[in-house]
């Protein structure tokens, strides 16, 4: 089994997980200050020779843990990580749809490329 490391780089938004040292796949996310606040999961992407070992689910519950830790909800507006958090609802709280939709309206406005 590889020895994977998952490293959080805010400054960046990414969660990125690596495999032997080798980077693997990333988390694009945005944190929303304020209130409401939140943390905005966009995007899971993982390498294709990197696919079927668990790095996307790894690095789905290594970001709703860094929320936990920071006392915010996630809002999984990535399709992987909305479906991830449908099968693991103790570990993935799900968001009001007031929250949503602050996130949706943030993501359009202030980062359109992600």
């Amino acid at each position: 089994m590889a020895d994977r490391e998952l490293r959080d780089d805010r400054d960046k938004g990414r969660l990125e997980a690596y495999e032997d040292g080798v980077f693997a796949g990333h988390i694009a996310y945005f944190r929303m200050s304020g209130e409401p606040a939140a943390l905005v999961a966009v995007h899971t992407v993982v390498e294709p020779e990197h696919e079927g070992k668990g790095v996307a689910g790894s690095l789905v519950r290594e970001f709703y843990s860094i929320a936990a830790r920071e006392g915010v909800p996630v809002v999984p507006l990535c399709q992987y990580a909305a479906k991830w958090a449908q099968r693991h609802p103790d570990e993935a709280p799900v968001p009001s749809a007031e929250l949503v939709s602050a996130a949706e309206r943030r993501l359009a406005v202030e980062h359109p490329g992600m």
